[in-house]
């Protein structure tokens, strides 16, 4: 490993020539000084570029002029990105994050890995800091063909426990300073607040196992597991955030009921640097690849399983999209919505679920009588998935197409519902709509009120 005062001296037309694959980690360990690099150097060309949710000060890195530099493959959008993947100058790559490490080891084959880091221990390791994801089988691609690894070392990353790199398989590093984005804590309104009260009363027990990401409903999600008083909760996830680190402080996580003590994640995200101080050598949680977090099978073995996850929009039959608003616009990513839905639901006592708002902040239904064409959708009407509005939460399991729509209906605001209805009981397509209802609700579906 050589130690590097200047960042040229890793990064450029040498160790980078033109055909490179560079794989760069990303979220709160986006490598900011070595990715600025690349944006400064004019002779680092023709080269292409992995990424999963670049953050930081790198967004000039999608511009239109750079992408006719650097090809890039998105595997997880954000703001940075967007406008390049819906314009073209950037390319979005289809795949669930559990499959991110395989395609990365055996299709992408990296010759290059940026990363950040934290370290090293008396054991010679470094930890991946915030970011594992795929970055461990990017490292292994790319020292199986002779490749090379630079990382910075900033000096404001945690050592997570878990997941590291012993330092004979860094090839440079330099070291850095500076302050790791923020996930800004998103305060729940009222709306958000009764689908937090929702999911918490129906679906979340002493022992449960959760998973869930960032945002208001998260957040309400997690003030109703205090108030409601559970215990002993255990948590499996690829995203830890500040909301699971308030349960975790409260005590109310233990992992009494997992094989491990510590909670699992892959990611790790805060709204302020103390969170990430927090996870510094802190052995209640520990980090592992996506393969491991988001494999289903192992989804599959945690104890009462709870996926809570979000969505752009839901249709009658139970499509859901959740990474782009029509056909190729792209909004984030598949990410792990699709590993979790569908693990949790063979957890013994488990369920996936969308709980989101019903409608958009200017008022746009997200309950449609079609998916939009075109669209990638996280889960298909097969796979039942529990939806939680704030009207109610709708369970698909052993119910038909026409029970489906009419349940699914019920989840929208009082006008869109209505509309909804007379479409679905004027349509011959639907079989028989009116056996959807039980004893005047719709089957399957639970109203707040009948909650709350």
């Amino acid at each position: 490993m050589k130690i590097v005062k200047r960042v040229d001296e890793a990064i450029n037309p040498l160790t980078i020539p033109p055909g490179t694959i560079v794989y760069t980690g990303g979220n709160a360990a986006t490598p900011q000084v070595l990715l600025r690099e690349l944006i400064n150097n004019e002779q680092i060309k023709d080269i292409e570029l992995l990424s999963i949710l670049l953050l930081g000060d790198v967004k000039e890195i999608f511009s239109k002029e750079l992408c006719e530099r650097i090809t890039h493959r998105v595997i997880f959008s954000g703001p940075h990105s967007r406008e390049a993947l819906n314009d073209g100058y950037a390319t979005y790559q289809l795949m669930h994050l559990s499959d991110v490490p395989h395609q990365v080891k055996n299709y992408f084959k990296p010759d290059v890995v940026f990363l950040s880091v934290a370290g090293p221990d008396n054991g010679g390791n470094y930890s991946y800091g915030t970011t594992v994801e795929s970055i461990q089988a990017a490292v292994e691609a790319a020292k199986a063909k002779g490749g090379i690894v630079i990382v910075e070392r900033n000096a404001k990353m945690p050592f997570v426990l878990g997941t590291t790199i012993h330092q004979s398989d860094i090839d440079y590093l330099i070291d850095t300073d500076y302050p790791l984005p923020l996930s800004p804590a998103a305060e729940p309104d009222e709306t958000a607040k009764r689908i937090g009260k929702l999911v918490a009363e129906l679906f979340i027990e002493d022992g449960t196992t959760l998973q869930y990401g960032i945002g208001e409903v998260p957040e309400a999600v997690t003030e109703a597991i205090i108030a409601k008083g559970v215990k002993d909760i255990g948590i499996y996830t690829e995203l830890f955030a500040d909301a699971m680190r308030k349960l975790v402080t409260a005590g109310i996580v233990t992992n009494k009921y997992r094989e491990v003590n510590f909670s699992t994640s892959s990611i790790f995200l805060s709204n302020s640097q103390e969170g990430y101080d927090w996870l510094n050598f802190n052995s209640s949680v520990q980090s592992r690849p996506c393969n491991i977090t988001n494999d289903v099978q192992n989804i599959a073995k945690q104890h009462k399983m709870i996926a809570i996850n979000s969505a752009i929009g839901v249709d009658l039959h139970g499509n859901i999209w959740a990474d782009s608003f029509k056909g190729r616009s792209v909004y984030s990513g598949i990410g792990g919505q699709s590993d979790f839905l569908r693990g949790s639901y063979q957890a013994k006592q488990g369920f996936g679920i969308i709980a989101m708002k019903s409608t958009t902040s200017n008022g746009k239904s997200k309950i449609s009588l079609m998916s939009p064409a075109g669209i990638t959708t996280t889960a298909i009407p097969a796979d039942p998935v529990v939806i939680v509005t704030e009207n109610g939460a709708f369970n698909p399991k052993g119910l038909n197409i026409s029970e489906h729509a009419v349940g699914i209906a019920h989840l929208a605001d009082p006008h869109t519902r209505d509309m909804l209805l007379r479409y679905i009981f004027d349509s011959p397509e639907y079989f028989k709509p009116k056996n959807a209802y039980k004893d005047g609700r719709p089957k399957g579906f639970i109203p707040y009120e009948a909650v709350i």
